[in-house]
């Protein structure tokens, strides 16, 4: 069989892509993250067959824990949380790679023993000196953590092998903080050995954004101002902030959400044609268009805060956020936000775009919606289409991953009546095999040194130079407005959109 055959070609994407000899050091072992989807994803990766046989896990933290006592936590995590079932051959395969490190951030023993093991898992499991450094950590630890890899060697690469640091968000509390964190982080790890996680990013729907628009002919004419009305980006979720008020409060939905997530999404639906989508293509398009980025010229009146009140939720009665446990009652925080901002290039300009991020509303949904102008000229009677609304694209991203276009169509009978339809395409209907997690793909991703989906510095801080003087608008002028628990928000969100003649959708 020739070279030039597809089934043997490297390059054909088609083919399962399995990481090298590797393995991944976890900080922050003992954490939700770690125990709900970063150990289960490793698992789902073995299973899977997309790990190299000698693959090692290595946990650090405090706990006073033996080898044994960290293989049977990952065990316990992998059996409750993993995506794909439980085999005991792929289960004893992978706990010969398994490591624990005992020892704090600060301690210079712990980093010692850690760069040990690493030494011994490279002649046990053939490793290649290849590992990625996971900060599974709160942010204030970051620094402590990327200094103590430089201090011992732990970042080093030596020839024909790689080191790589996995960051996840929040990067920063603000554009200057942002700065100091990437000045520390690129002080010991060059830009490319730099993974900035968004998990969002990994998600199948969110990489169907660039197939959507990219490998068909019939959306990309349309997806410009000419046809444009407006753009909505929902990311709303029907829980509290549960036992998160030590991370929450001070943050804010903005900045937890806004900032990463939907700029993110707002950047791949706005983006140019990339002239390939490898990463550095990819992030220059991005950065362009976060570059234009333009806020409202009164963040009065176009941007929206607020905080949840009790009310309903699922049938239950729920408490407000100030009545939460660990929350001041005087908290200024937003548990829900609201902006317009524009996009000046030839593509976008004049058309808005909406994001809002909340908590305790009506339920837990993300998706992008693409909503058209309305037809220039009618031949129809005024009320043969009183029902019939704009035409839409909607990409839901969660939870019932898929594709809406909504457009008008006649009712049956005699009479010509308009109404809205919708031809929905579903992943769960249209494919058998079910979509990886996130963190299966970007783990993956980071091992196979695949920077696709990942933020880039530039990125980063374009995003905080559109957000922060969002938020000290909000810190010198305003009060959260309130919002029931259960509904879609504050009225003020309605009242911002009804001044541009739209309205939120309802998902």
């Amino acid at each position: 069989m020739s070279s030039s055959n597809p089934l043997r070609d490297p390059a054909d994407r088609r083919l399962p892509r399995i990481a090298g000899p590797s393995g991944l050091v976890i900080f922050g072992v003992t954490g939700d993250l770690s125990r709900k989807k970063l150990m289960p994803a490793v698992y789902d990766l073995a299973n899977r067959g997309l790990l190299p046989p000698g693959f090692s896990l290595v946990g650090f933290a405090r706990r006073d824990w033996e080898h044994e006592d960290f293989a049977q936590v990952v065990h316990d995590a992998v059996k409750e949380h993993s995506r794909t079932p439980f085999r005991e051959e792929v289960w004893q395969q992978l706990i010969q790679g398994m490591r624990f490190v005992q020892g704090t951030f600060d301690d210079d023993d712990a980093f010692e023993r850690l760069r040990a093991t690493i030494d011994d898992l490279d002649k046990a499991q053939g490793t290649g000196g290849n590992f990625a450094f996971y900060l599974s950590v709160p942010p204030k630890s970051f620094p402590v953590v990327i200094q103590q890899l430089k201090k011992h060697q732990l970042a080093d690469q030596s020839s024909g092998s790689w080191r790589r640091a996995v960051i996840e968000k929040p990067f920063g509390h603000d554009l200057k903080s942002a700065e100091e964190l990437n000045a520390i982080v690129h002080e010991v790890f060059a830009p490319d050995q730099v993974f900035r996680i968004d998990h969002y990013l990994g998600k199948e729907t969110v990489q169907n954004i660039l197939a959507l628009r990219f490998a068909n002919t019939m959306f990309e004419p349309i997806w410009n101002r000419s046809y444009v009305d407006h753009v909505q980006i929902t990311m709303a979720e029907d829980i509290g902030i549960g036992g998160r008020a030590g991370y929450y409060d001070g943050i804010g939905a903005a900045r937890d959400v806004i900032q990463n997530h939907l700029l993110q999404l707002l950047a791949l639906t706005a983006m140019e044609e990339p002239a390939s989508f490898d990463a550095d293509a990819l992030a220059a398009e991005k950065t362009k268009v976060l570059g234009a980025v333009r806020l409202p010229k009164d963040l009065g009146r176009d941007t929206v805060h607020a905080q949840y009140a009790a009310g309903w939720q699922g049938g239950a009665k729920v408490i407000g956020y100030l009545e939460e446990d660990g929350i001041d009652a005087k908290s200024k925080t937003d548990t829900y936000a609201a902006i317009k901002v524009g996009i000046d290039n030839r593509r976008w300009a004049g058309v808005p775009f909406y994001l809002r991020t909340g908590k305790r509303l009506g339920r837990r949904v993300t998706e992008i919606a693409v909503v058209f102008q309305r037809a220039p000229h009618s031949p129809f009677d005024t009320t043969a289409t009183e029902e019939l609304g704009s035409n839409a694209i909607v990409i839901r991203v969660q939870p019932d991953e898929g594709v809406t276009v909504r457009f008008g169509s006649k009712v049956p009978g005699t009479s010509m009546e308009i109404r809205d339809v919708s031809m929905d395409f579903a992943y769960g209907e249209s494919f058998t095999e079910s979509s990886p997690e996130a963190y299966e793909r970007l783990i993956l991703d980071v091992l196979l040194g695949d920077a696709n989906l990942f933020p880039r510095t530039e990125e980063v801080e374009l995003s905080w130079k559109i957000l922060d003087p969002i938020e000290e608008y909000w810190d010198k002028h305003c009060v959260p407005a309130r919002y029931p628990a259960g509904t879609w928000g504050p009225v003020e969100a309605d009242e911002m959109l009804e001044r541009d003649g739209r309205s939120w959708r309802r998902p």
